[in-house]
């Protein structure tokens, strides 16, 4: 029977309470967490703020660093928040680590079309954060993965490969994904519809050729896709390693 893996962030803001929160209750982690996330969710990352913050929380913002010493730790704290609703399956009785990598993969992206204004974070912060520096509800997807993969049979580096080829097409597929906007809805025509028609055709005729195509995408459908061709890449790849000589 598959464990599910879940995990209480224990990140950058700080855990301890302090006083009383606009609801009455004590002011905690969670709450500041939770408040901060609405903001980032409707305002985007520019939209929040320790004082915006501290008004929601019908607290003093200069309290708030009590928990958090910066915006770059809040930040942090949120994005963990984030990542750490998803759900791992650690281990399962057949060994079937493609449905399991296809779970989580639709759980990354049912996260991400829910908060999009975090997936700037969990793609751009670590870039300038050491690994192990990270906060820990972060990594626990890569400790979680790998565990799998080794349950399923993997040496470490080969599930190191598999999880580093998952997020990377993750990552695309999202960004792609929310970057796609249709300019005026109620037009029939698909050039008019994505605002094709203001590139020069001469230019972009293949681009311009694909509007019925790129009107009508559906992001659950290419990540399917695109899960398909990786999953279908990676088992010919690693069935192909284990067929060659030990070359320890």
């Amino acid at each position: 029977m598959a464990e599910s893996s879940t995990h209480r962030s224990a990140g950058p803001v700080g855990s301890d309470s302090d006083g009383i929160g606009s609801d009455g209750g004590a002011l905690t982690r969670e709450h500041i967490l939770a408040s901060a996330l609405e903001i980032l969710d409707r305002d985007g990352i520019e939209g929040l703020s320790m004082r915006r913050l501290g008004k929601a929380l019908g607290r003093d913002p200069m309290t708030l660093y009590r928990h958090a010493p910066n915006k770059a730790a809040l930040l942090d704290g949120v994005a963990e928040r984030v990542i750490d609703q998803l759900v791992v399956e650690t281990c399962t009785d057949d060994g079937d680590w493609i449905t399991q990598l296809r779970s989580i993969a639709r759980g990354f992206r049912r996260l991400a079309l829910a908060h999009p204004h975090v997936v700037p974070l969990l793609l751009t912060r670590p870039l300038a954060t050491p690994l192990g520096l990270r906060p820990l509800g972060t990594l626990r997807p890569l400790e979680d993965i790998l565990s799998l993969l080794s349950r399923a049979g993997f040496a470490p580096r080969d599930g190191l490969s598999i999880y580093r080829a998952l997020f990377g097409f993750l990552y695309g597929h999202v960004l792609e994904e929310l970057q796609e906007r249709v300019e005026r809805p109620d037009e029939s025509d698909h050039l008019l519809r994505l605002g094709l028609h203001r590139l020069p055709i001469r230019e972009f005729p293949m681009v311009r050729g694909l509007a019925p195509v790129l009107a009508s995408y559906d992001g659950a459908a290419e990540l399917e896709r695109g899960l398909d061709i990786l999953f279908s890449g990676l088992t010919a790849t690693l069935t192909f390693r284990d067929r060659l000589p030990d070359s320890d």
